[in-house]
């Protein structure tokens, strides 16, 4: 395995770097995916031109992503490596807040989203929370998988 990968950051509101970082190990409860395929949706640009309230740069764009479990962190059960997955908008809840206390997690205080509060699919590998991946079913090809993550859901709701 590499120890570089490369992401397309947003260093500053409204400019685009192509850079190489060092490949990251994944957190307890986390995985690192190897990105096959990431949708563009319009919520990127909240990420681009620092629309979304205390984004934080340099971050990578991107929350329809597909490809494959490269590493499992800690405390993950379920999922293996190998397993193709896919990431959407709702990357995790911290659990502690009001919102949270009632069971309504979508509207977390410090809702986990990728791309906009932790970096996202724009980039050959991506930390996620396992609790944020869904499978993805043989027969779908990553580059059909990734949309769906968001724009199919959101059309399908």
């Amino acid at each position: 395995m590499a120890a570089t990968y490369k992401a397309v950051e947003v260093a500053s509101p409204g400019k685009l770097n192509l850079v190489t970082r060092p490949v990251p190990e994944p957190g307890p409860g986390q995985v690192r995916v190897r990105v096959e395929a990431a949708g563009i949706c319009h919520s990127d640009v909240a990420t681009v031109e620092a629309v979304f309230p205390g984004i934080q740069y340099p971050r990578v764009p991107g929350h329809e992503i597909a490809g494959c479990i490269e590493a499992l962190g800690e405390n993950v059960s379920g999922w293996k490596t190998g397993q193709r997955v896919g990431i959407g908008w709702f990357g995790g809840q911290c659990g502690h807040c009001e919102s949270c206390r009632r069971g309504d997690f979508v509207n977390c205080e410090n809702l986990i989203i990728s791309g906009i509060t932790t970096d996202g699919g724009y980039a050959e590998v991506v930390i996620v929370e396992s609790r944020a991946l869904a499978s993805i079913p043989d027969g779908v090809t990553p580059a059909d998988a990734a949309p769906l993550l968001c724009a199919g859901v959101t059309t399908y709701n």
